[in-house]
């Protein structure tokens, strides 16, 4: 495929990917605005966030599967069209549970990250798929921010309903480019879907999440807490040996075994729960009345412009991470991240009496973010086969979704889990949270450093006509 092709599949792709990614974090900045139009409390509003998440979890491998088996850029176009009618649903929610439905069905769109990594294995060249992936990591990590930061003016102009109105445009926009700009890759994996895996999985993510966002409410150590918890370990441990055991695996455990995955992935899982944590927590804490004790009491235009710097910074670190890895090995570029984003949360946690603590810490938050994202996903494509690399992508974001649901109920249970009689958090939850969240990027930060140096991996498809079997690398 010629360049300028490959460029606007590229610029389409980008577009999908950066839409969905808007609707992970474009309404956490007004949860509370939801919260008092829609009459509920704040551990109801948090599924606002936490259902997309979970949707997303479920929806990403799945729809990958079946975007395999039947043609990605079709699953790709379907899954834009879900996130445009979830938009819809939202746009006219009269009460939370219809919004939280809603919300599930934009979850859909999820798939479109793992649909993308699959389509550029497919259609680029091998010299190009590497730093495509790594393109795409960063609009997708930058995409939440970029979120965070339009929500205030969109909201201050119009209404926090057209937080979904406008993404539903555009979903069909991009969805219709993709129609004519994407090829339908020749590319087939023939099987079936495994909806025992999928029914499991999401069965396990809900039973872990309701209790640890309901927690502060029902009581950690209430019938149900205990009861939900315990069954979240045991469908976790049977969805493990299902995976396991099958042919036709929803997510490929084997391949989760190479030391340079699993690790990778772990790290992954620990930056989503910290990622998605500071997201929906960091803004509501700027914007809590200055009555509290604490907080800022700001608007939403600029509770977006005080995050823009983690924003901008995101944006950078990531765009420079693929030239530096010529210098800095993608392990490097992990750790220092993991280490930023570490000294990040605890500034936030320590100092968050002016507006400029916050933005600085939420700058280097960014960089943090933006270095390790892009090297995860270059140091999951060097660790396996070249046929494995939309698969593998897909994978890591999943599990960063994955990650980003248990952290955001976390710390949702931790801030909500004493009120003061304003019906505000005590500062301490705030407190709290950001301390578990340097935890989460220590230990990130201790798992980076077990990441094994790789070289890139080949098929015999890539070497050159005459290289010995010994040439294929193998983790």
């Amino acid at each position: 495929m010629a360049s300028t092709s490959t460029t606007r599949v590229f610029a389409v792709l980008a577009s999908a990917a950066g839409t969905v990614s808007l609707m992970q974090s474009l309404i956490t900045p007004v949860l509370p605005t939801i919260q008092r139009d829609l009459h509920t409390d704040a551990a109801t509003a948090t599924w606002v966030f936490t259902s997309w998440l979970l949707a997303a979890a479920v929806a990403t491998p799945l729809l990958g599967r079946v975007g395999d088996m039947i043609g990605k850029r079709r699953v790709l176009v379907a899954a834009l069209v879900a996130l445009a009618a979830g938009c819809l649903v939202a746009a006219l929610a009269p009460t939370i549970a219809v919004l939280i439905a809603g919300r599930v069905l934009q979850g859909l769109g999820g798939a479109v990250f793992p649909l993308a990594f699959g389509i550029i294995r497919d259609e680029f060249p091998p010299s190009r798929v590497a730093s495509a992936v790594g393109g795409m990591s960063v609009v997708i990590a930058a995409g939440g921010g970029v979120g965070i930061v339009l929500a205030g003016p969109v909201v201050a102009a119009l209404d926090w309903r057209w937080l979904f109105w406008l993404p539903l445009v555009a979903a069909l926009v991009v969805a219709a480019f993709a129609v004519r700009v994407v090829p339908e890759s020749p590319v087939r994996t023939p099987g079936r879907i495994n909806w025992p895996a999928a029914a499991l999985m999401s069965s396990w993510l809900v039973a872990l999440l309701l209790p640890l966002s309901k927690a502060s409410a029902w009581g950690w150590g209430s019938t149900t807490v205990i009861g939900l918890l315990t069954a979240a370990v045991v469908l976790f441990t049977t969805w493990i040996v299902v995976e396991f055991r099958s042919s036709n695996p929803l997510i490929d455990m084997r391949m989760m075994r190479r030391p340079a995955v699993w690790t990778t992935n772990l790290v992954g899982l620990l930056f989503g729960a910290g990622m998605f944590g500071a997201y929906a927590f960091l803004p509501q804490l700027i914007q809590t009345p200055v009555a509290a004790g604490y907080g800022f009491g700001a608007s939403l235009t600029t509770t977006g412009l005080l995050m823009l710097p983690m924003l901008v910074a995101m944006a950078a670190a990531g765009s420079l991470s693929g030239p530096l890895a010529t210098r800095m090995p993608g392990k490097a570029q992990l750790v220092i991240g993991a280490a930023l984003v570490a000294l990040a949360c605890a500034s936030i946690a320590t100092f968050h009496d002016a507006p400029w603590q916050v933005a600085t810490a939420g700058a280097v938050f960014g960089l943090g973010l933006g270095v390790s994202f892009a090297a995860m996903i270059n140091l999951i494509v060097h660790a396996v086969p070249a046929s494995q690399t939309g698969v593998a992508s897909g994978m890591n974001t999943n599990i960063r979704t994955i990650g980003a649901s248990i952290g955001t109920a976390v710390v949702a249970s931790i801030v909500t889990s004493h009120m003061q009689p304003n019906g505000l958090p005590y500062e301490s939850g705030y407190t709290t949270a950001f301390w578990v969240m340097t935890g989460l990027a220590t230990t990130a930060v201790a798992l980076s450093l077990l990441v094994p140096v790789v070289r890139p991996q080949h098929t015999a498809a890539d070497l050159p006509a005459g290289a010995p079997e010994a040439a294929l690398a193998e983790v």
